[in-house]
């Protein structure tokens, strides 16, 4: 397929790689200029790179970018023809994505908002989850390049469901994290093995994804991101907007956004969001290691 990938971050540089291994023609765009794609060719804009595509595929950082990169000056939208899709990897405001759906639909275009788990390893290796949100004939379609890039697509109703389950669980993820954060920090404190403490998490019903995938991490003191502090704020925040258009409460995570607003001021923001846990360290006079301190 003839496909536009625009934004070439730490997941849609990888996710592009794979699209041209799988055989498909394809054209990148970044924001800041010099990422290439070998094999890939290479747009000055948006609008240069949709221009003669089957499918227009986003993974940028925020919900501004999105409109900018559709709506903006030299955006995709003037290339846009009948028959397209667009679909969006990056995580969004659901609302904002019905809207831009509503916006390209006049000109004959299918939106599928697509977000994805997996982080940039699962991007590497075409492991990703897929959340999507579309018509189903429109969802198959695309089916390709979901192959290319990923091992499972879940379809979670229409345009815009796949951002809102997107913000659930990052919602999650994060909230667990900052349990065993917490967690670790009090044991540490208390004179237990950090270590020690995973080997009994992990064998017990307290184990989760994210312990598993973020503990070997933490223990090593690597905060390298995997997923930025500053992504997964922007997502809690998307998260507590999403809850206050639709008269939810959640006060747990207005809680731990304010731990990551704390988190940016002492300037950790480009650092994994595990990083939150040197605040706690820092609050409690520890440093959580292999040997209890």
């Amino acid at each position: 397929m003839r496909v536009a990938f625009l934004g070439l971050g730490i997941m849609g540089h990888a996710m592009a790689v794979n699209l041209v291994k799988a055989g498909h023609e394809v054209t990148v765009w970044n924001r800041t200029p010099g990422k290439m794609v070998e094999g890939a060719g290479i747009a000055p804009n948006p609008a240069a790179a949709a221009q003669g595509a089957e499918v227009l595929w986003m993974c940028v950082s925020d919900t501004a970018a999105v409109e900018k990169i559709l709506f903006g000056p030299d955006g995709a939208e003037q290339s846009l023809s009948e028959g397209m899709i667009i679909a969006d990897s990056s995580t969004i405001s659901p609302s904002a994505t019905v809207n831009f759906a509503e916006r390209v639909r006049e000109k004959g275009v299918a939106y599928v908002d697509a977000p994805m788990t997996g982080s940039k390893i699962g991007a590497a290796n075409g492991s990703l989850i897929f959340m999507v949100g579309g018509d189903e004939a429109v969802i198959e379609r695309l089916q390709p390049l979901f192959s290319a890039m990923g091992k499972k697509v879940f379809r979670m109703g229409e345009t815009g469901k796949g951002q809102a389950t997107k913000l659930a669980m990052n919602l999650q993820i994060a909230m667990i994290f900052e349990g065993f954060a917490e967690a670790l920090t009090l044991a540490t404190k208390l004179g237990i093995d950090p270590r020690q403490l995973v080997s009994l998490i992990e064998a017990t019903m307290v184990r989760s994804g994210v312990v598993e995938y973020k503990a070997p991490f933490v223990l090593q003191r690597d905060f390298t991101p995997n997923f930025p502090l500053r992504l997964m704020h922007k997502d809690i925040r998307l998260a507590l907007e999403a809850a206050k258009e639709a008269r939810v409460k959640l006060p747990a995570l207005e809680t731990v956004e304010e731990i990551y607003e704390l988190a940016t001021e002492e300037g950790q923001q480009d650092l994994d969001y595990a990083a939150t846990l040197t605040l706690l360290e820092k609050w409690a006079g520890v440093l959580v290691k292999s040997e209890a301190a």
